[in-house]
């Protein structure tokens, strides 16, 4: 029981750096998520209350951020080693298991996803967040096609520390940014969102990441020796994934462009120069998974309109949990 008002019923993930589970709000009798923000394993007797007070200070940016596309914080509660946020429970299925079991989106609906995907960050940029782990595992795509940008259990807040343990960053290898592995980096910062949502842009209609590797040096490697991937199936969305995995941080595509480039694919009457996405094809027989293996590739998906909503047929997941790979401490070791 946290506060004498959430009962914890059972875990329904553990990403990032802290618990998920689903609880019942006795008070207000509905079914909630409910994260902590802290790794207690992480912390020491000497370190716990600054890691407390940034905890407290990070929940309260986050309950700021109220957005369609942003997963909603119901509250803020604190215990004696612990900083909560309890979210809304979600019924929707993550962008990664609709990729496990799709492979690849068609353009049209990548780019609706990757719509609301900016629009969701930049809502948490205004608010001085950085989400810190954008993944498919951490988008929901409801059946209606709202795509919800979820778990933000390491999101730092403006001015929060680069590293979160000694010689360590934190987050998701093939996701990662390149600048955040410099001896000068600022640390995470909205342009390092951006590459990692290029890098899931390029996963919907790619079939696999751009640079693969479970460990941060087999990243950094692969971004060093093709910074430019392949691009072969993204079509009009071709300009936008370039833009985004722009190697140095100032010329990579803010968000405010990358979304007007997104409406514009989409025909949005909002863009000043609308026109029709065109069809996505399909990848080669085998795409490879951040880990380097193969799987194998589905029939060519049918081309959608733009309108179109994507489909949810396998049980919906309820909660903010991540899938793997899972967020972690990673290793800064140079390249081999």
């Amino acid at each position: 029981m946290i506060d004498g008002r959430y009962e914890l019923l059972e875990p329904i993930g553990s990403g990032g750096m802290g618990e998920v589970w689903k609880a019942y709000d006795l008070r207000l009798r509905r079914f909630v998520a409910v994260k902590g923000l802290l790794d207690r394993n992480a912390m020491t007797a000497s370190t716990q209350a600054d890691a407390m007070q940034r905890a407290r200070r990070e929940a309260e940016a986050i309950a700021k951020i109220e957005h369609l596309n942003v997963v909603t914080v119901h509250d803020q509660v604190e215990t004696d080693s612990q900083v909560w946020i309890v979210m809304k429970l979600l019924d929707a299925r993550s962008l990664a298991d609709l990729l496990s079991s799709e492979q690849v989106l068609s353009v049209p609906r990548a780019a609706k996803i990757g719509l609301q995907i900016v629009q969701g960050l930049r809502a948490v940029h205004a608010a001085s967040v950085v989400h810190r782990d954008v993944k498919p595992g951490n988008v929901l795509v409801r059946e209606n096609g709202l795509a919800i940008l979820v778990d933000f259990g390491i999101a730092t807040f403006e001015g929060a520390d680069r590293v979160t343990r000694t010689g360590s960053v934190i987050g998701t290898p093939p996701y990662l940014a390149p600048e955040l592995f410099a001896p000068t980096s600022p640390g995470p910062t909205p342009a390092s969102d951006l590459w990692a949502l290029g890098v899931t842009l390029y996963e919907m209609v790619e079939g696999h990441v751009p640079f693969a590797g479970r460990e941060v040096w087999e990243v950094q490697e692969n971004i060093r020796q093709s910074p430019d991937p392949a691009v072969r199936y993204a079509g009009p969305l071709a300009p936008v994934i370039q833009g985004l995995l722009i190697t140095n941080p100032r010329e990579r595509l803010d968000a405010a462009t990358a979304e007007a480039m997104f409406r514009e694919i989409l025909g949005d009457p909002e863009s000043p120069h609308a026109g029709a996405a065109g069809p996505a094809t399909h990848p080669p027989t085998a795409v490879s998974t951040p880990n380097g293996s193969a799987r194998p590739t589905p029939p060519p998906p049918s081309p959608l309109s733009s309108s179109s909503a994507p489909s949810a047929s396998s049980a919906p997941s309820a909660s903010s949990a991540p899938s793997a790979p899972s967020a972690s401490p990673v290793s800064s070791a140079p390249s081999a």
